[in-house]
Parts: C-alpha cells; structure tokens; sequence
C-alpha cells in the first residue's frame, strides 16, 4: 500500500498550508499486476501492533477503511455484504443457533449481524490482535457498535487455540479471517477444519471466507475438498464485494446435518438486512459454471 502526493492533478479544496494542490491517494496491490486505489480525504490512524500493521483513512468512495499489512478489510461503504453474507446464511440454515463462534473479525461486524438472531444467547469474538478491536471502536462505531452487548463475549487470544481447546461447544463458527497470509495463515488448513468440526455440536455449521474465485483459483479447492472430507455437507456460496480482489468473493460450508440449499426462505425471519434475504439465501448457492469448474476437480 502506497500513498502518493500528487501535485499534478487538482481537486478543490484540497491545498496545504503552502499553498500547493495536494492529492492523497492509498492503494492496496491486490496482485503483482493490479492495484485498487481509492482518494483519502484524511488518515487516521497508523501503528504497527506486535503481529501486523494497522491503517485506518476516510476515504471519498468508500468512507472509513480499515487496512491491515496494508491489504483492505474493510469499508463502511460495502462491509454490510461481507458481514451478512458470511453470518446469516449459516445462521438461517441452523433451526436454533444459540452459541456462535467468530474467529478473527476484530472490526465486529459479524458479531453485529449474528446478535440480530433472537435465539443466540452467546456470542464469543476470538480476535489476536487485540488493537484491531481498539480501532474499530474508535473509528469504526457503525461495525463495532455490538462488541459490548452482553451477550457478547471479547477475547484477545489465538483463534486456533481456542478452537482446539472448546471441543462440542459452538452451534456455528465464522471463520473471519484476513487473507491466507501472517496471522492468518494457519486458518486455511485441514487440521484447522478438523479442530473446527470438533468444537462444533451435533448439528453445527462452520463457514469461512475463501477469497476471490478469480484471483485464488488454487486456493478454493483446496478448501473446499479439504472441507467436504471432514463434514459430511460442503457448500460453496457467492457474493459482490467491491473493495475486495475482483469483486466477487466466495464463501465455504461445512455443515453436519442441515442443508442451507433446503431451507425453507418463506419461513426465514426479517433480519433489517442490506444485501442478505431470503432470496438472496437460495440464489447465492447458484454457481456460475467457471466456479463450479473449481470445486469439481
């Protein structure tokens, strides 16, 4: 990620104490060939926390975006179709979730969508960069605005550890990880699912997002296969977020008794959702045939 002064290009409103036409720019290199830049009206927030570096910038298209290793996270702007998607599918599968599971997620809006479901009596954020969950308290309100419900529990500790230690305890887990690199790394293997089908309950659900099917072509079967040899029900799932590599984004889940492709959608409850309906819920199982290519091999 890279920001660029440009003195060349003239936008209003935007002159330094100097009197010098100044434009502020942040890109994140989503490949080695293609970048995502977005005009920053102002950064922040900027540290390096013991595990990754941390940015936050108000920026003109998207609002507040948080970064991290100067990759996006997440934006005020599109993170309601990342956050719905990656909870209320799963959730709406489930006939009575009551104790979920986040790992990672630190800005908090999975946690805000999964408290929207009447019949959850806990939810635990298990975040290891405890100065993630800091920002996004501090710039980030309209996400994190549920991490202090009570029936939200906060730990800062090692998802993967946490996983393996709470065996048979979570109607559902989120995976809400950064990208398979640093931190969470460890988050995309088959021992990680297999400790996750563990500390799942009879009939639970796991759901994990598994990045761009254009740009990760490798990396989704791998998840996928590794997935459907450990539960007995994988299922891949769709969604457009325009911050991330190449808008569309997948999802992976893994269920132990419940089909989210069979549930009845007339039965599904009002959720005050953007993105998400009931529709929304059948319709994102359809695959487009070049990713259905992917999970079949």
């Amino acid at each position: 990620m890279v920001l660029i002064k440009n003195k060349l290009a003239i936008f209003p409103g935007e002159v330094d104490k100097g009197g010098i036409i100044m434009d502020l720019w942040v890109s994140e290199m989503q490949t080695a060939d293609m970048r995502i830049s977005c005009r920053v009206i102002k950064s922040l927030h900027s540290e390096m926390t013991p595990f990754q570096k941390l940015m936050v910038v108000d920026t003109h298209q998207f609002g507040r975006m948080l970064l991290l290793d100067n990759i996006i996270q997440t934006t005020v702007a599109d993170e309601f179709v990342y956050h719905e998607m990656i909870s209320h599918v799963g959730l709406n599968t489930l006939p009575n979730p009551r104790k979920v599971l986040v790992v990672g997620g630190g800005d908090g809006g999975s946690i805000r969508e999964i408290i929207k479901h009447k019949s959850v009596e806990k939810a635990v954020l298990v975040e290891i960069d405890g100065k993630v969950i800091e920002a996004a308290k501090k710039y980030l309100p309209e996400i994190s605005c549920a991490l202090d419900d009570p029936r939200v529990e906060v730990l800062v500790d090692d998802g993967i550890k946490h996983v393996k230690e709470n065996k048979n305890t979570y109607d559902m887990i989120i995976v809400d990880s950064t990208d398979p690199i640093g931190p969470a790394e460890g988050l995309f293997g088959a021992a990680f699912y297999q400790d996750v089908h563990d500390a799942l309950t009879e009939d639970g659900i796991f759901v994990a997002q598994t990045e761009s099917p254009f740009f990760n072509r490798e990396l989704i079967p791998r998840i996928y296969n590794d997935v459907a040899s450990i539960f007995p029900l994988a299922r891949l799932f769709l969604a457009n977020v325009p911050t991330y590599p190449g808008g569309l984004w997948t999802f992976t889940m893994g269920s132990k008794k419940h089909d989210p492709v069979k549930v009845d959608i007339s039965k599904l409850p009002d959720l005050n959702t953007r993105f998400y309906s009931p529709e929304i819920h059948r319709t994102c199982f359809v695959l487009p045939p070049f990713v259905q290519e992917l999970i079949k091999k």
